[in-house]
This record gives structure tokens, C-alpha cells and sequence, in this order.
């Protein structure tokens, strides 16, 4: 059984810079993708980054340029550096595992962690 605990998650003022990881336990193959969603109050979970075991990497729109995924494959681990924070940026944000390549759509994953909140202050 695989399981991925998300960290790194908190407060911070616009314009602040978080850095989220995601941590996983169990068997992974390394060719697997993985991906951060979030996912506000009222709204539906949307993509924000995909990340493939080439190192390929896909974005959101909404964050290009100020977000940057990567992974660790020796320690099975994934990141999500956050610069320039909005207050839009605000939500629970999960990490999650596929292998659907770097697809953004959430129902093309099959492992997901709890949720770190992130939340941004005007």
C-alpha cells in the first residue's frame, strides 16, 4: 500500500514563497508520475503541476513561472517550490501518483495524500 504525507504547508503574505514535499512510504515505480492539486472551498480540485520520471514538467496557467515542481526518485519524494504567493494561491493543496503521463486532470491519479492548507494573505 502506498501512502503520501504532504508537508510544508502555512500562512504567508502575498508575494511570500512556501515550499511544499510530499513524502511517500511503500513500493514506487520510478517511472511513475506525480502531480500537486489543490483544491479551494467551493471549487473543484484543479491541477497545479505534473512532473514525469524524465523530469518533463507541466503547469497550470495560473502558476507558470512563479511554481516549480520536482522530484527526488532516491528518496521517493516530491516538491513544489511556491514563489510570488497571491491570495488566489489559497487551498488545500495534495500531492498525488499516476501513470497517465502529465496529465493535470485529477481522476487520472490513483494515490493521493491527505493535503497540506496553504493560505495567502493580502
Amino acid at each position: 500500500q502506498l501512502h503520501l504525507v504532504e508537508s510544508g504547508g502555512g500562512s504567508v503574505q502575498a508575494g511570500g514563497s512556501l515550499r511544499l514535499s510530499c513524502a511517500t512510504s511503500g513500493y514506487i515505480d520510478i517511472s511513475v508520475d506525480m502531480a500537486w492539486f489543490r483544491q479551494a472551498p467551493g471549487k473543484e480540485r484543479e491541477g497545479v503541476a505534473a512532473i514525469n520520471s524524465h523530469d518533463t514538467t507541466n503547469y497550470a496557467d495560473s502558476v507558470q513561472g512563479r511554481f516549480t515542481i520536482s522530484r527526488n526518485n532516491a528518496k521517493n519524494s516530491l516538491y513544489l517550490q511556491m514563489n510570488n504567493l497571491k491570495p488566489e494561491d489559497t487551498a488545500m493543496y495534495y500531492c498525488a501518483f499516476g501513470s497517465f503521463g502529465l496529465t493535470l486532470v485529477p481522476a487520472r491519479y490513483s494515490y493521493w495524500g491527505q493535503g497540506t492548507q496553504v493560505t495567502v494573505s493580502s
